[in-house]
C-alpha cells in the first residue's frame, strides 16, 4: 500500500492547535526579545556607568538583571520548551524540516544560551566583586552571545517563509537556506521593535527607584531608546514587507483581519506616546503603568505581528515545500524530498493516510460523516477549527443553503487544483469531498438539526 508520511493529527477542540503554538509563542517573544535588547543595552550601560562615575547606573543594570532572571530566563525557559513541545505535535513534519535543515545552526545556539545565561548571572552577582575590567567584559560577552542567539533563531524563521537563496531547492545547505535578504530586513525589524520593548518593561524596573535624579536619568535615557527604536521598527518593518515573496504580500492585501494595521499602528503610537510622557514627566512612571504598557504591547503589538507572520507564510509550514497539513507539496532534490501530491492524486487519501482506521478507508452512508471528520483531521485541522467556532473555523467559508453536492464542488474545484495561493493543494476524490462535505454540514447546528429531523421523519414514513 502506498501510504504518504503524516503523523497522528493533534487537535485542540476549543480553540485550535495553532492557537496554542501561537500563545505560547508570543509570550516568548516578549521573554526572549527583552533579555537580548537589555544585555546589549547593559553593554554600553556598563562601560558608561564606569567611564562616568555614575554608580546607580550599575545598580539598574543589578536590578533589571535580577529583573529577567526571573521574567526572562525562567518563563523564557519554560516558554521555550512549550514551543518545541506545541509545535512537534501541532507540526511535526514543519519540526522536522527545520530540523535538518538546521541541526548545527540550533546547536551553535544553545551554546551561546548558555554562555548568556551564564553572563547575565555573572554581570549580576559580581558587579563590586571583581575588577571593572573583567566586569565590563562580561557585560559585553553577555550582549555579543545573546545577539547571536537572535541573529540564528531569526534565520531560521526567515527560511520558514522563504528559502534564502533560490538554489537551495537544488543543492541544499545551510548557507543557501540562512543568508538572504528576508534573514536581514527581519532581523533589523525585530532588533528595532526589541529594544521598544526591553525599555518598557525596564520602566517597570527604573519607576521603583526612590533616588529621583537617578529615575529622571534612566527614565529619560529610556525613552529616548524607545521612541528612537520604535520609528526605526516602522521604517524597517517596510524593507521587510518589500521582501516577502509574492503570495504574501498577496495573504497580507487580502487576508489579514482589516484591523491588523490600525492595531499596530495605535500600539506604536501608544508606545511613542508613552515615552514622551516619561521623558517629559519622569515622576509619572510608575510600577503599574510600565506593567500596563508591556502588556498592551503583548496583546496589541506582539500577538498581531506573530499571527501575521504566521498567516503570510501559508500555505507553507516551511521552506516552501512542507504544506500547514503536513503533506510534502513540492520535490526539493538538495533536501532528497518528493512531492507527495501526485501520490494523493492517483490513489485518494483514504488509502495512503497511514494512522486511518481500516472502517474509514471507504465511504458509505453510515460512516460518511466520520469519514468526512478523519478528512477535515488530517487536511484541515492544521489551520481550521472543525467546530462553529474557534480559529478559522470551516463553516465560516460555507453559505448556509449549500448543499452537500455544492460544498464538494467547491472543495474540490478550490483546493484540488493548489490555485488558491493561501491554501495547500488538497487532491479529493469524489466520495472524499462528498465525505467532507457532509462532515461540514454536521457541523453546522442549524443545518444539523434539519438534517437529523429529515432523517427520522424519513424512517417513520418507511
Amino acid at each position: 500500500m502506498d501510504l504518504i508520511g503524516l503523523y497522528p493529527t493533534w487537535l485542540d477542540t476549543n480553540i485550535g492547535s495553532g492557537w496554542i503554538v501561537g500563545l505560547i509563542a508570543t509570550a516568548h517573544v516578549l521573554f526572549s526579545h527583552t533579555s537580548v535588547a537589555a544585555a546589549i543595552f547593559f553593554a554600553w550601560l556598563v562601560n558608561h556607568a564606569y567611564r562616568h562615575n555614575q554608580p546607580g547606573l550599575l545598580e539598574f543594570v543589578r536590578r533589571y538583571g535580577m529583573f529577567l532572571l526571573v521574567f526572562s530566563y525562567v518563563l523564557g525557559s519554560i516558554t521555550g520548551p512549550g514551543i518545541w513541545f506545541s509545535t512537534t505535535v501541532a507540526s511535526p513534519r514543519g519540526i522536522s524540516a527545520l530540523i535538518h535543515s538546521f541541526v548545527w545552526m540550533w546547536a551553535t545556539e544553545w551554546v551561546f544560551f548558555v554562555i548568556e545565561v551564564a553572563g547575565v548571572y555573572l554581570l549580576v552577582y559580581l558587579a563590586g566583586k571583581v575588577d571593572v575590567r573583567t566586569h565590563t567584559r562580561i557585560a559585553v560577552i553577555f550582549g555579543l552571545t545573546s545577539y547571536t542567539t537572535m541573529l540564528i533563531i531569526v534565520g531560521i524563521l526567515s527560511f520558514m517563509m522563504w528559502p534564502a537563496r533560490p538554489e537551495w531547492e537544488q543543492t541544499g545547505g545551510v548557507l543557501n537556506a540562512f543568508y538572504g535578504g528576508n534573514t536581514f530586513a527581519h532581523l533589523g525589524m525585530r532588533t528595532a521593535f526589541m529594544f521598544t520593548i526591553m525599555a518598557v518593561v525596564g520602566g517597570i524596573v527604573a519607576s521603583r527607584f526612590e533616588d529621583a535624579e537617578l529615575k529622571r536619568r534612566v527614565a529619560r535615557t529610556l525613552a529616548v531608546i524607545g521612541i528612537v527604536s520604535a520609528v526605526a521598527g516602522v521604517a524597517l518593518l517596510q524593507w521587510y514587507l518589500a521582501t516577502l515573496p509574492q503570495t504574501a504580500a498577496i495573504v497580507l492585501e487580502n487576508r489579514l483581519p482589516s484591523r491588523f494595521v490600525p492595531m499596530l499602528a495605535a500600539t506604536v503610537g501608544g508606545t511613542v506616546l508613552y515615552f514622551a510622557l516619561t521623558w517629559a514627566r519622569p515622576q509619572w512612571m510608575k510600577p503599574g503603568l510600565a506593567a500596563a504598557m508591556t502588556m498592551a504591547i503583548l496583546v496589541l503589538g506582539l500577538w498581531p505581528e506573530e499571527v501575521a507572520r504566521e498567516s503570510l507564510r501559508k500555505p507553507w509550514v516551511a521552506g516552501q515545500y512542507v504544506y500547514s497539513n503536513q503533506v510534502l507539496g513540492r520535490d526539493v532534490p538538495g533536501m532528497g524530498v518528493t512531492s507527495e501530491i501526485p501520490k494523493l492524486e492517483a490513489h485518494g487519501w483514504l488509502t495512503t493516510l497511514p494512522f486511518l482506521p481500516q472502517p474509514l478507508r471507504t465511504v458509505g452512508d453510515d460512516n460518511r460523516i466520520e469519514v468526512g471528520r478523519a478528512l477535515a483531521l488530517a487536511a484541515c485541522s492544521n489551520c481550521h477549527s472543525l467546530s462553529a467556532t474557534g480559529m478559522r473555523p470551516l463553516t465560516r467559508y460555507i453559505g448556509a443553503q449549500a448543499s452537500q453536492d455544492d460544498i464538494a464542488q467547491y472543495l474540490q474545484a478550490a483546493l484540488t487544483s493548489g490555485n488558491t495561493l493561501y491554501m495547500p493543494q488538497i487532491p479529493l476524490r469524489d466520495e472524499e469531498a462528498q465525505a467532507l462535505a457532509a462532515f461540514i454540514i454536521s457541523t453546522m447546528p442549524d443545518r444539523a438539526t434539519a438534517t437529523a429531523a429529515a432523517s427520522a421523519e424519513l424512517a417513520i414514513e418507511e
